[in-house]
């Protein structure tokens, strides 16, 4: 068994939907005997987006997931196209669902389809935040502090809590 942190997000159609929807696709994968954290819903602005993108609302969940990492990459990206995602064109297009693995226990990844921890983790605070809700004790492989020491040392602004039970 293997615990697992995703990162969603969307910022298109009824978002809170499409990550309840996402949520709950996932919940089906993760192993019955351990719980599924959710962290509270976030609204963030597009990073690295054309300008005029709408909002994202962002959070993280955690679970226990019992086969392979790249099994766990197929299942999501299969969950993100049953919800309706579309891979369009290069860069970040708004999207109704975006599924990132961000860890996969403390294994190191690198392939061409997925890279754990997620290479940007520790830099993007719509990930850092919602983490340290459920997990703020973690030390990610190739870090020293803990994502609630991460958070700290982020510089920018602190997110607009959406919803925190959903």
């Amino acid at each position: 068994m293997h615990r697992v942190g995703l990162a969603l997000g969307s910022n298109l159609g009824d978002k809170l939907h499409n990550l309840s929807a996402a949520r709950k696709a996932i919940a089906e994968l993760i192993a019955p005997e351990t719980p599924l954290l959710s962290a509270p819903i976030y609204q963030t602005a597009p990073i690295d987006c054309q300008a005029g993108d709408p909002d994202f609302y962002n959070t993280v969940i955690e679970g226990t997931f019992p086969q392979t990492a790249q099994e766990l990459l197929k299942l999501t990206q299969q969950i993100e196209r049953t919800l309706g995602r579309e891979k369009k064109g290069i860069g970040n297009l708004p999207r109704l669902i975006d599924i990132d693995i961000l860890y996969y226990s403390d294994q190191e990844i690198s392939t061409p389809q997925l890279e754990t921890p997620h290479p940007r983790i520790t830099q993007r605070r719509f990930v850092l935040e919602p983490l340290a809700w459920i997990r703020p004790d973690l030390i990610l492989p190739r870090q020293s502090q803990s994502i609630s020491s991460l958070l700290e040392n982020n510089t920018e602004s602190p997110l607009q809590k959406l919803v925190e039970t959903w």
